[in-house]
């Protein structure tokens, strides 16, 4: 392994005692421990999975909500296994059925059949969750087509009695998810949601938590219901002026962010592992194959962001056999791709006075390669030729996000040839091209903020 005659002026963390400085915005730890989880399951699960709708419209009978074998263990079991970090779950959805037994809805577990109205899906699967070492969200939207008094200022009161439930009597979330939609409720009138209160009030209970929304304030929608975040992707955005909802950002900046965003508010890719986000046995049939759901693992996580995938319980209240099968063959490739990093602890010559190198060739979290230059550029030597079609590069974003542009060369019979241009990298960039045989990998950061502060390069096959 080498670097470059080019690299002299290098600075690394663990060899000299310049530090990067800071590029701001920063995210928080709240924000970084978020970024670590990558992927991660949405589940819907209420009336709508009974009624065979995706949108209820709250006059539908609470008794319809009766699962024959619920079972939360086997839903945090499958999310563990496929390598999900955790589980958020569509506590209340746009019907207003509240999946616990709210004292401040009638239309709740509490009024249907399961159970004999005894029954607690938020209860069960905290403590699923907490058994099989996962972590849980929740869902809880703002919109209620059942409660009297959605539309009037009083139902801002009643919302926020329905998170302080949630948020202070089944442990600790990770996430609280608000979606954007804002219609008329059993009375006809829409609500004007006093979000400024909501946030206050869910961060005064659970402080740690991330909060999502089209305009964050912690995680931002990446503009689409596909799986796919831009190519290019700031986890930065401005939100003055915007709202959530029908007063979001374009779905453009969504999707990529802004380059001078004064917030850091990265992008999570929600997409359903079915056409629908509730179940439908008609859809058994159509679920999404592990090779799709690798892509869009390489189209979220790749471009820096997390990846929200919805895997809804059918009727018994059970994930059904081909979404855990589907979701199996995805952590299986994800595995076979990644098990050989062909740049992992390669050793050899470094010019210049300092070779920590080595920080981003490690599985060392906390160790990074800074460089005080704006453009400088990497040469990795490999021991013997190998075919190449992925790197992925990491930056450390604790410091803020900072490259704009690179290439990636690599050195085959004519030479060196550029296999790649990306623009930005943050938290993960999964750069993957035509295979090419090459002993020698060189990196060019062509454009950034401030000097790179990278975390760690890897090399890939993936068949």
């Amino acid at each position: 392994m080498k670097i470059s005659g080019f690299f002299c002026s290098l600075v690394f963390a663990a060899a000299a005692s310049a530090q990067p400085k800071p590029l701001h915005p920063l995210p928080t730890k709240e924000q970084l421990a978020w970024h670590e989880k990558e992927f991660y399951l949405f589940v819907h699960f209420g009336p709508n999975t009974f009624t065979n709708k995706e949108w209820g419209d709250g006059k539908e009978n609470p008794s319809v909500f009766n699962p024959t074998a619920l079972d939360c263990e086997q839903w945090a079991r499958i999310a563990k296994q496929a390598g999900a970090k955790g589980i958020i779950l569509t506590a209340k959805h746009h019907d207003g059925f509240c999946l616990w037994p709210s004292k401040f809805s009638t239309h709740t577990v509490r009024e249907s059949k399961w159970m004999d109205g005894k029954g607690d899906v938020v209860k069960a699967l905290a403590a699923a969750c907490k058994k099989m070492g996962i972590e849980m969200g929740v869902y809880i939207s703002p919109w209620d087509r059942n409660h009297p008094a959605y539309g009037t200022p009083a139902y801002n009161d009643v919302y926020i009695s329905t998170m302080k439930e949630l948020l202070t009597g089944y442990g600790k979330f990770f996430e609280l998810w608000w979606d954007g939609a804002n219609g008329e409720g059993p009375n006809g009138k829409k609500q004007v949601y006093d979000f400024h209160r909501f946030q206050d009030s869910a961060l005064k209970w659970q402080p740690q938590l991330v909060i999502f929304s089209d305009i964050g304030p912690h995680i931002r929608w990446c503009g689409n219901e596909k799986g796919f975040i831009g190519n290019t992707n700031w986890n930065l955005l401005d939100t003055a002026g915007f709202k959530r909802g029908n007063g979001a950002p374009p779905t453009d900046t969504l999707n990529q962010g802004n380059v001078n965003g004064k917030n850091w508010i990265p992008a999570e890719a929600d997409v359903s592992i079915r056409p629908g986000w509730f179940y439908h046995s008609e859809e058994d049939s159509k679920v999404k194959s592990p090779e799709t759901l690798f892509n869009l693992y390489l189209h979220s996580v790749g471009n820096g962001g997390n990846l929200l995938l919805n895997v809804p319980p059918d009727r018994t209240g059970r994930i059904h056999a081909n979404d855990s099968a589907a979701l199996m063959g995805f952590r299986k490739l994800r595995e076979q791709a990644f098990a050989k990093d062909l740049l992992f602890r390669q050793t050899g010559p470094a010019a210049g006075k300092a070779n920590n190198i080595s920080n981003l060739r490690d599985n060392d979290a906390a160790a990074y390669w800074y460089a005080d230059e704006t453009n400088p550029r990497l040469e990795f030597q490999l021991p013997s030729k190998q075919k190449i079609n992925t790197v992925v590069l990491e930056e450390m974003i604790a410091s803020g996000q900072r490259v704009k542009s690179f290439i990636i060369e690599l050195e085959g019979p004519r030479g060196y040839q550029t296999v790649y241009r990306g623009t930005t990298i943050g938290r993960k960039k999964i750069a993957v091209f035509n295979a090419l045989e090459t002993a020698s990998i060189r990196i060019t950061i062509v454009e950034v903020k401030a000097p790179p502060v990278l975390r760690k390069i890897s090399a890939y096959l993936i068949n």
